[in-house]
């Protein structure tokens, strides 16, 4: 980031919008203190965040094209990620000293849609809470999906992958039911490249100074854990999605799951042996899934948390436009793919450099430091 350019003496410049997620870093951020830097002013506004881990209002990111661009033409491109990066850490730490104070808690329950991110804060609230003394213990509904022939068919007539019963709800129900009496079991894990569940040498056990974190689309759904025979207060929930409103500069509303279709067309290719034509083609039964699977039951949550950035797009259009581009005019999936190539050639470019090896978006971009 060029000094020059984004600030006057030691003061910065920067104009971030934020409501809880955002900052407003401006020349001065208070007008009875001596100006900051931009490293200061992240520090200082970050401290001064409140954040209430029991809200059950998830707050939307409204921004237009014009003004993420101004900001990144300004130079704010890299101060930017750090600002959002800094509240995403706070906003977790937040979250697991709720946790801590919860001394009957042996569980979390982590539920949002597809590509909200759940993997990637999985990991990031582990390490949160091992600050605050306890010992996680992580596993993830994935790896309990069935195979495809024995999974539940959606009105088209393929594979309900959204369904809660794609999943071995016997196996897993029995799973947790022994790690929460203190028992021990062998983890499974669903192989995406041969489209099964298969066997690991992963084996867990839990102590008394441990919490079990559970992941996936189905974690707040009650029919995950019927006939378990659990107490209620053994189990904390969070509800994680990615919303945020992208306006056009005539005032146009981006649909405000596009960010999570352009995260999964990324990840699907990188990691999932999965094209775009594919993405593209499922995303309408992936949402009608979310319709009936996942969004009734987000308001059973102890928490919520954003996981948008305000910048998504200016990151995630170098790694999906050369995707989107390589569906043909004669393909299904074309008309939708230029909708998005459209769209996203309405924001300017943040370089993948920026984003720290830690940041939930790297479980989409690729070169995350955490191992999945």
């Amino acid at each position: 980031m060029s000094t020059q350019n984004c600030r006057k003496n030691t003061k910065s410049s920067e104009k971030f919008e934020v409501s809880e997620a955002f900052l407003r870093i401006t020349e001065q951020i208070n007008p009875d203190e001596a100006p900051k830097t931009v490293s200061e002013a992240i520090n200082f506004l970050v401290s001064q965040l409140h954040i209430n881990a029991t809200d059950k209002k998830l707050k939307v990111y409204d921004l237009s094209a014009d003004y993420i661009n101004g900001g990144i033409d300004f130079g704010g491109g890299r101060t930017m990620v750090q600002v959002c990066e800094a509240l995403k850490e706070a906003a977790i730490s937040s979250i697991a000293e709720d946790i801590a104070v919860r001394q009957k808690v042996r569980a979390v329950l982590i539920a949002g849609p597809s590509s909200s991110g759940k993997t990637t804060f999985c990991k990031k609230l582990s390490y949160a809470l091992l600050q605050q003394g306890l010992k996680p213990l992580s596993m993830s509904l994935d790896d309990y999906y069935m195979r495809g022939d024995n999974v539940p068919k959606d009105i088209d007539g393929n594979p309900d992958w959204e369904s809660i019963h794609a999943l071995n709800l016997p196996l897993l129900q029995e799973h947790i039911g022994i790690l929460l009496r203190s028992g021990e079991v062998r983890l499974p894990r669903f192989d995406f490249m041969k489209g099964e569940s298969v066997l690991t040498d992963r084996v867990l056990r839990m102590e008394q100074d441990n919490v079990l974190l559970i992941e996936g689309i189905h974690a707040l759904n009650p029919l995950l854990l019927e006939g378990a025979n659990l107490s209620n207060d053994y189990f904390y929930k969070i509800y994680i999605s990615a919303l945020t409103i992208y306006r056009d500069k005539d005032g146009s509303v981006f649909p405000t799951t596009d960010n999570r279709l352009l995260r999964r067309i990324v990840r699907d290719s990188q990691f999932r042996n999965t094209n775009v034509q594919e993405t593209l083609r499922r995303w309408d039964s992936v949402r009608r899934g979310e319709e009936k699977w996942i969004l009734p039951f987000q308001e059973n949550a102890d928490a919520n948390i954003n996981s948008s950035f305000q910048y998504e797009y200016c990151v995630l259009r170098q790694l999906a436009l050369p995707l989107l581009e390589t569906v043909k005019p004669d393909e299904e999936a074309y008309p939708e793919a230029q909708r998005l190539i459209r769209m996203l050639h309405k924001y300017h470019r943040i370089k993948v450099e920026y984003f720290p090896p830690f940041s939930l978006l790297r479980e989409f971009l690729g070169g995350s430091g955490y191992e999945y």
